[in-house]
């Protein structure tokens, strides 16, 4: 593994395939020009909608977005994280999964994610969230994409950042990079969101990239932003702000390794 840069995608989804994958794309080819090797989408990325619309067109996002994240990995030759999308459960056509996939250069998909956590929550803002009611939760506790290039890459998605067992689970694993693409509700996401992503990077001494949602994407639907990269020591390296675009960082080995001798908390711990 060599020092080499990531991207932190932020956008504004909407419920509208064809418009989410051409913003995707445009900030996609934006981070290669900028020289990023492994780019992360949000939660959400390729559709934002009404729950019942995200049921209804599932199979067709799912494909569809399925299809973009190979042909845009292969077309910019990057590793490419779609961090959230609609895929259809066969048995149970009311529900979809939220899946996490990772794609390489070549195509292939390297990783994928069913969302355990589901975020039913009303929040004081007065909006209520039930995503169990059309997300099927998955079973089975991320894995680590191994990467000799890249470092490991530990995937998650948005709520789970709530629950630090599962990024234990990741470290303990071996994983170098924790993913946690997001579309945090703009409420929750003020006072939550940065030191959620701080704690889950200094806790397991991992880098932490997190590709957000940002603004407003139907009606009362607002998502905080602040898409950002942090390193192990819980420094911020980048934070996208509140606008669609980016934040992009070195992920460096030399840095991992000398925070990891500086404080050795993993070597310690005590109850596994």
């Amino acid at each position: 593994m060599k020092p080499y840069l990531a991207a932190a995608i932020q956008m504004t989804s909407k419920p509208d395939l064809e418009y989410n994958l051409t913003q995707a794309e445009d900030l996609i080819e934006l981070a290669v020009r900028r020289g990023a090797e492994l780019i992360g989408l949000p939660e959400n990325f390729s559709f934002l909608g009404k729950e019942e619309e995200k049921i209804a067109q599932a199979p067709e996002v799912g494909l569809q977005t399925e299809k973009f994240l190979k042909t845009m990995a292969q077309r910019f030759q990057v590793t490419l994280l779609g961090g959230g999308f609609p895929y259809p459960v066969p048995e149970e056509p009311s529900k979809a999964y939220n899946i996490a996939s990772l794609v390489s250069p070549n195509g292939d998909e390297l990783g994928r994610y069913q969302k355990v956590h589901l975020f039913d929550v009303d929040v004081p803002d007065g909006n209520t969230y039930r995503e169990s009611k059309t997300v099927k939760a998955g079973n089975d506790l991320p894995s680590i994409v191994f990467s000799e290039k890249l470092g490991n890459i530990g995937l998650s998605i948005c709520y789970d950042v709530r629950f630090p067992e599962l990024y234990r689970h990741l470290s303990a694993k071996g994983a170098d990079i924790l993913v946690i693409p997001a579309a945090f509700t703009a409420y929750t996401g003020k006072d939550h969101w940065k030191i959620l992503l701080q704690a889950r990077a200094i806790e397991n001494t991992c880098y932490v990239l997190a590709p957000a949602q940002t603004g407003n994407h139907y009606e009362r639907r607002y998502t905080h932003g602040h898409a950002m990269i942090i390193d192990p020591w819980g420094v911020i390296l980048g934070d996208a702000g509140e606008e669609v675009g980016m934040a992009i960082a070195e992920i460096n080995p030399d840095r991992l390794e000398r925070v990891r001798r500086q404080m050795p908390s993993l070597q310690h711990r005590v109850f596994l």
